[in-house]
C-alpha cells in the first residue's frame, strides 16, 4: 500500500479488534478535532476507582457503538485498562462517528478533570491520528 493510500476500515471491524485485545495505535501526526467533556460519566461503575487513575495528557481510546439503542453515533471512551469512561457527547459525535466508519482513527487526552458533586467532569481533547 503507498503511502498516501487511503484504506476503508469498518467500524464494526474495528470496534471487533478493541474487544478482542487489539492495538488501534497508529504512527504519524497527530490533529486536534474536538475539545468536550464526557458524557454519561454518573452512569458508569466504578467512577470513583477509574478516577484514581486518571492523569494529564493520559491517552484513552474512542470505541463506535452502532448498535447503541440510545445513539447510532454512540462512541465510548474507554482507559487503557478497557475500563469505560463515559461517551462523546451526542450533539458532537456524529461528524466523529462518520470518519471512524470511514477509516480515520481517533484518541483522546484527558485535559482536566474535576468532581462537582457525585458528578465527574472530564474535559477531553479529541485527537485525529493521520
Amino acid at each position: 500500500m503507498a503511502k498516501n493510500e487511503i484504506t476503508k476500515y469498518s467500524g464494526e471491524l474495528i470496534h471487533l479488534i478493541y474487544k478482542q485485545g487489539g492495538d488501534l495505535s497508529i504512527p504519524g501526526d497527530e490533529i486536534l478535532s474536538l475539545e468536550c467533556v464526557v458524557a454519561g460519566t454518573t452512569y458508569m461503575k466504578n467512577l470513583h476507582e477509574i478516577e484514581v487513575k486518571l492523569e494529564k495528557e493520559q491517552c484513552l481510546d474512542l470505541v463506535r457503538e452502532p448498535d447503541n439503542k440510545y445513539d447510532t453515533f454512540a462512541i465510548a471512551i474507554y482507559n487503557s485498562n478497557k475500563e469505560k469512561l463515559g461517551y462523546i457527547p451526542r450533539d458532537k459525535n456524529e461528524m466523529l462517528a462518520r470518519l471512524m466508519v470511514a477509516g480515520k482513527w481517533f484518541y483522546a487526552k484527558v485535559h482536566d478533570k474535576l468532581w462537582e458533586g457525585n458528578w465527574l467532569k472530564i474535559d477531553l481533547e479529541i485527537y485525529l491520528k493521520e
